[in-house]
This record gives structure tokens, sequence and C-alpha cells, in this order.
């Protein structure tokens, strides 16, 4: 992650405006850890338009000309949807309602981690999950390096990098064409920060094994 910062005007009690800043984080001193894999959080950002159309949100990244979905580490200060929603605000510039319940669990191994090892060094597990735009920023902290493009499903699946993000964006769609769910009662959503963690899938040794990303 970047560490620029964006100033925002808001008025305060007064009627003054006073500027908020909004830093990326960066490093990994808060990092969280499943043994050896680094835990990653990230989301499928996405919107409905008026004619019922879904469109998928991604972003650029540097020295590559494709489009990725936004994710990052997931630190001890937050559970993994505050994760995943840092992560969409920091790269994309966008806030929204994201879906608690996962839409997978991938692992991803880094270029330098050969594709057949069985060791989790150098891998990471990514949680990912959706989130429904409500907002867009005009300027976002890590804008220099991240542009981002709405995209159709068509495109988004035609652009994804990775199988991981081609499953996570199946499972969106999936979950966009189903009926809705009834509310849950609130005993249903007293699993603390790992809610979402407990209702994930995870994917098959061999999608994970498929799944090649630069952590």
């Amino acid at each position: 992650m970047g560490c620029n910062g964006i100033r925002m005007a808001s008025p305060s009690a007064s009627g003054e405006k006073k500027t908020t800043i909004l830093v990326a984080r960066k490093g990994r001193l808060r990092q969280r850890y499943d043994g050896e894999y680094r835990l990653v959080a990230g989301c499928v950002p996405y919107r409905v338009d008026a004619d019922g159309q879904t469109q998928l949100l991604m972003v650029s990244t540097p020295n590559r000309d494709d489009l990725v979905f936004p994710k990052g580490g997931w630190e001890d200060d937050e559970d993994v949807h505050e994760a995943a929603c840092r992560e969409a605000l920091e790269e994309a510039g966008v806030r929204g309602a994201i879906n608690r319940s996962a839409l997978g669990m991938w692992v991803f191994r880094s270029k330098s981690s050969p594709v057949s090892s069985d060791s989790p060094r150098g891998a990471c597990k990514g949680y990912i999950f959706a989130l429904e735009v409500a907002e867009e920023l005009e300027q976002w902290p890590e804008q220099d390096t991240h542009g981002r493009q709405w995209v159709s499903p068509a495109d988004a699946y035609r652009l994804c990098r990775y199988d991981w993000m081609r499953e996570a964006l199946s499972a969106l769609l999936d979950r966009l064409t189903e009926e809705p769910e009834p509310p849950k009662s609130p005993a249903a959503d007293g699993l603390g920060e790992h809610a979402g963690v407990c209702m994930m899938v995870k994917a098959t040794t061999a999608a994970a094994d498929r799944a090649v990303a630069l952590c």
C-alpha cells in the first residue's frame, strides 16, 4: 500500500470547513498471520444501475495493463470486514455496504514461490467479500498508483488476472440472482469479529494452487 494522503473539506459544528486527511496504511507491523500464511482481505465492489444492470469496479496496479479487485493485508486492530472496506477505500476510493458473508477464501502464492509447493511460506490466505458501492470519492489515498474503472460482468470476467478473481466474481453474480434470504435473528449475527470468517467457503486445493498472485 502507498502512503499518499488526501484532504477532504467538511463543515465543523460552527459551520466552518475543516480538513480531514485520509492516509493509506503502510508496512506490516500490525499484519495478521495464520501460522506462516499472511492474512489478506478484499472485496468485489459493485453497483446495480437504474436499468437493473450490475457493474463491477476494478482497479489498475503499477506496471501492469490488467485490472484487479482491491485487497490487502488484514491488520490486528480491525476485523476482516473493516480490513476489506479499508482496502476498497484506499485503492478504489469507494465506501459502501459490505455483505458479511464472504464470497470465499483463496490462497495466493507469491510469484517467487513455486505453484506446486505445499509450504505456506510466502503465501497469503485471502477473504473476499461483496461490497455494494454507495459513495465514490473524487480523491483517494492510492489514486496515484491505483486507477479505477467500472466494467460489465462480461468485461470483468475477461479482465480477471487469476482464477480466484473469476471464482469470486461468479460467486457474487450467483448471489445477486438468488432469492433474498429472510432477515437473520440477532443471535445469528453474534459471532464477533470472525463472523464472516465462520461463514467462508474454502476453495479447493486445486483452485488455491491455481491462484498465483503477488501478495
